[in-house]
């Protein structure tokens, strides 16, 4: 199984929200998007987008002490986990394959910070990498807010094809 990888560049977070929208539109039920990234990078923006493109009205907070944030009022569910305070060893006890796999939860959209914890990772998943560019010339005084640089990863080569059609679509500036 090999990934493919699209790689957007996004000006600030705004452009992360957006991007979330745009994706939140698109996923189906049982869709698991794999984040991770420095703290600060965009991952609960991603997220915060995601839930708005679903419909979902209610704010969306990083799930960092409660673990798992379950959202039902939007198009789908979204169930927004974050694994940052736990070792991996811990995360397998969770038992998160039942959001995934619509055992115990109703089918939706599972959203993973911190996904680098888990020590297995679900047969179909995308994957987004955050992480910040530098956006400005210190040497000149030319200092913009910093820019993210986001790699999306598929095992699916369709659905990766997809994503980057529908995000040159939305104005989005990708490279694959």
């Amino acid at each position: 199984m090999t990934e493919e990888s699209i790689t957007i560049f996004l000006a600030d977070a705004n452009a992360t929200r957006r991007l979330g929208i745009t994706l939140g539109q698109i996923l189906d039920p049982g869709n698991v998007i794999l984040l991770s990234g420095d703290l600060g990078s965009g991952k609960t923006t991603l997220v915060q987008g995601i839930a708005e493109g679903l419909g979902i009205t209610e704010p969306i907070v990083s799930p960092t002490f409660t673990l798992i944030n379950e959202y039902l009022a939007g198009k789908l569910p979204l169930y927004h986990l974050d694994l940052y305070r736990l070792q991996p060893k811990e995360v397998t006890n969770l038992n998160l394959e039942s959001y995934w796999e619509g055992v115990d939860f109703e089918l939706g959209i599972v959203a993973i910070e911190w996904a680098e914890r888990l020590e297995y990772k679900p047969p179909n998943y995308l994957q987004f990498c955050l992480k910040y560019q530098d956006n400005g010339d210190a040497a000149k005084g030319k200092l913009l807010p910093p820019a993210r640089q986001v790699e999306i990863f598929s095992v699916d080569l369709s659905q990766t094809n997809n994503i980057n059609a529908l995000l040159k679509n939305q104005g989005f500036t990708t490279s694959s």
